[in-house]
């Protein structure tokens, strides 16, 4: 098979098939400061970090792909003074408050400062008045801070390539311009799934959850709740969920999950669960061995044969589970009511 032949900052490369110069210097492991990339989006050269010198033109690393015989340089003084500039602009009127961002050692704008270096004397000259935009925190689950935003677009092509729920995009323009719903309404009252796939591409910490903690460990596993079986990384710390995300391996959901596999997860820790079976003595509800509570239930069972009986099927059963309760409720009940709440 005929392979493309370039080189970058003088290293040659073979690849089989053309693919953009950010996607392969990533995988070869060289950094290539961006923001506005993710490999799960199409190419939207925004923020302009990526530039590179091909042949002695600068383009942008993430929608430029590598052909036959490219010179390719990530390094030049013109790169390193134009990346510059483009992140003393994106800092001059972003808050500071680093260590308390749950987005903290992650965000991608951090790292890119970090990279490329920054003058706190030029940005001080930069840095114009400010006016803190409010904080959206209806949505239950996460926050969105305006003030953070680096308007790279992620979000906006995610609910649109990924979720297809539409719900947010750019509003009004030039230094006015914002993220934002239909109408500037809250995430709460908009048309927002909750899918949080937003929050998992943001680049900065515009978009975050509301409680984030750092994990021990991750655990690979299937989602509990319908019968989909969508991939999960459960974060772990001592005995507690604390963290979901999608496994993009698997192939039902590719990293894909709705918001009840990112955010419904919290049940095995709530302290109102159930860890011992409860029989009604005296008007109050004791605590009982499971032998007994199974002798009560089976032989009060008998008194409510028929259409007296009904029951729901919970999507935190497995299918088996859920078969074998329709076939109970049918077969020894002797009644049809039987429901499951993965149909609302």
């Amino acid at each position: 098979m005929k392979t493309i032949a370039f080189t970058i900052d003088g290293f040659e490369f073979r690849e089989e098939r053309s693919r953009s110069i950010l996607e392969v210097a990533l995988e070869k492991g060289i950094y290539i400061p961006h923001l506005c990339y993710h490999e799960d989006l199409k190419p939207a050269p925004a923020c302009r970090l990526c530039l590179v010198e091909v042949n002695g033109r600068l383009m942008t690393a993430c929608n430029t792909m590598v052909r036959e015989g490219m010179r390719i340089k990530t390094e030049t003084d013109v790169i390193d003074q134009t990346r510059r500039l483009i992140v003393e602009l994106l800092l001059v009127n972003h808050e500071r408050n680093c260590l308390e961002c749950n987005q903290s050692t992650l965000c991608k704008l951090q790292k890119a400062a970090n990279y490329i270096g920054v003058d706190e004397k030029r940005l001080a000259r930069l840095r114009a008045d400010r006016h803190a935009k409010p904080i959206d925190r209806s949505n239950p689950f996460f926050d969105f801070n305006p003030n953070k935003c680096v308007l790279c677009g992620i979000c906006v092509r995610t609910c649109d390539e990924i979720a297809a729920v539409h719900a947010i995009d750019f509003a009004n323009r030039g230094f006015s311009t914002q993220i934002s719903t239909f109408d500037d309404n809250r995430f709460v009252d908009s048309r927002c799934a909750t899918c949080g796939e937003c929050l998992m591409r943001c680049p900065t910490g515009a978009l975050t959850i509301k409680e984030k903690r750092g994990i021990s460990k991750e655990v690979e596993t299937i989602c509990p709740y319908c019968g989909c079986g969508c991939g999960l990384f459960l974060g772990i710390r001592g005995n507690r969920i604390i963290s979901v995300r999608g496994n993009h391996d698997n192939p039902v959901n590719e990293g894909q999950l709705c918001v009840k596999g990112r955010f419904g997860l919290t049940f095995p820790n709530h302290p109102d669960r159930l860890r011992t079976p409860l029989i009604r003595k005296n008007g109050r509800l004791e605590p009982t061995s499971w032998d007994e509570a199974l002798a009560l239930a089976g032989s009060r069972l008998k008194e409510f044969r028929g259409d007296q009986f009904a029951l729901l099927a919970s999507a935190k059963c497995t299918n088996e589970e859920n078969y074998v309760l329709q076939k109970f409720t049918r077969a020894v009940m002797g009644t049809n009511n039987i429901d499951h709440c993965a149909r609302l």
